[in-house]
């Protein structure tokens, strides 16, 4: 008989999410806005606490796409973009008929490296093309280098999207992510810190700008009583029976980020006395990580003997799920004619990373599957590691 499945990090309910579908379906509001909706984006608001204004959308991406065309950007424009992420990040640079210009990672945080980011703007500025915005990830909950990034971005007067999907919960110097870009996005995919199955939100600076990206995401219909539309817009607005389960969601966001915290503890506490591998942790007291995703790499050239592909197969047998890490965008063979500036960190940390279970529901049980199994690797990798010494 198999094991039961154990996820990655699958959706973990509160409980009092269906008291709000439940009002949703008792009033009749089953529709792309309600109170939900307008309650949802309040609690986000009230959580991030910087005077920010939110619009709940269908996805993340949707977030960013809007976020891209109220910074302007349009056809034949450049856009630079951490190629450590998502695809999801770069796409919509593609919807708007921009090009994306990709910047390596910096080993500490594993984001946009600040070095290869002042390189590219540098050198795309005397091709003529000054990038209309940078798309700043913080990869699995870390958040990137915050000052460095908006230094250079203020000193080039170029807008920065933050891409906050994967960072709820975070912060640095005790401010909340999504709250440092010109623009910032959110997601409530399924396997995010809170889900509402699908959906996302854009974080805005002032009103306007959020009752603006609210219009598009509305299809743009103009202030008439007949349908008339100036402008292209979207059906990117959230539902409101989606926002109930975001508002159940917030009730238990922080108790989720403990958990996952917790996770990643323990798995810094397991791979300790190895020096081959490294789990990614906060590099100073600045750094709050929410830790979304629990992720190590696996040095090869520390003659460990094993990989993190061999770590990903040992779990996958024992059904237990885990992921390599984002294979970074200029390796993608999408966007193989891109632009990219830097060295080869991504490059290095897709070879040799690894993401483990992480979801705040991982029961007792779980995380005991779960250590036996890396256990009886880290057996065999030791095995392998001093085998290998006495043949030197």
């Amino acid at each position: 008989m198999s094991l039961p499945k154990i996820w990655l990090s699958s959706p973990h309910m509160g409980g009092t999410e269906q008291n709000y579908i439940k009002e949703a379906f008792d009033t009749n509001w089953v529709a792309p806005l309600g109170p939900n909706v307008t309650g949802f984006e309040h609690d986000l608001e009230s959580y991030l606490d910087q005077n920010v204004f939110v619009g709940a959308l269908s996805s993340g991406t949707a977030a960013i796409h809007l976020g891209l065309i109220l910074l302007d950007v349009k056809a034949g424009d450049e856009v630079i973009c951490q190629s450590m992420t998502f695809s999801a990040s770069a796409n919509p640079i593609v919807y708007q008929g921009a090009t994306p210009i990709f910047v390596d990672s910096e080993a500490d945080t594993w984001n946009i490296c600040p070095n290869a980011l002042e390189d590219a703007i540098k050198d795309r500025i005397s091709k003529g093309k000054k990038p209309k915005a940078i798309i700043a990830v913080h990869l699995y909950g870390m958040p990137y280098k915050v000052d460095e990034i908006r230094s250079i971005a203020d000193a080039y007067e170029i807008p920065v999207l933050e891409d906050s999907a994967e960072a709820l919960g975070s912060s640095y110097k005790n401010q909340k992510c999504g709250t440092f870009g010109d623009i910032s996005v959110l997601s409530f995919n399924g396997n995010k810190i809170i889900t509402t199955s699908g959906g996302g939100a854009l974080v805005a600076r002032t009103e306007a700008v959020k009752e603006k990206a609210v219009f598009l995401a509305t299809q743009a219909r103009d202030n008439a009583p007949h349908y008339q539309h100036s402008e292209v817009g979207y059906n990117y607005r959230m539902s409101n029976i989606c926002a109930g389960i975001g508002r159940g969601q917030m009730e238990v966001l922080d108790d989720h980020v403990a958990k996952r915290r917790a996770k990643h503890d323990f798995y810094e506490g397991l791979f300790k006395d190895h020096e081959s591998i490294t789990v990614l942790s906060e590099i100073s007291s600045d750094y709050f990580s929410n830790y979304w995703l629990s992720a190590l790499m696996i040095d090869v050239e520390k003659k460990s003997g094993k990989t993190s592909e061999d770590l990903r197969l040992l779990l996958e047998r024992e059904n237990i799920e885990s992921r390599p890490l984002w294979k970074p965008m200029h390796l993608q063979p999408v966007f193989a004619d891109a632009p990219y500036y830097g060295g080869n960190v991504s490059e290095k940390l897709f070879e040799q990373g690894l993401c483990l279970p992480s979801g705040s529901n991982l029961s007792t049980s779980d995380m005991e599957r779960i250590k036996k199994c890396l256990n009886n690797f880290l057996k065999l990798y030791t095995y392998i590691a001093l085998s290998f010494l006495r043949i030197l």
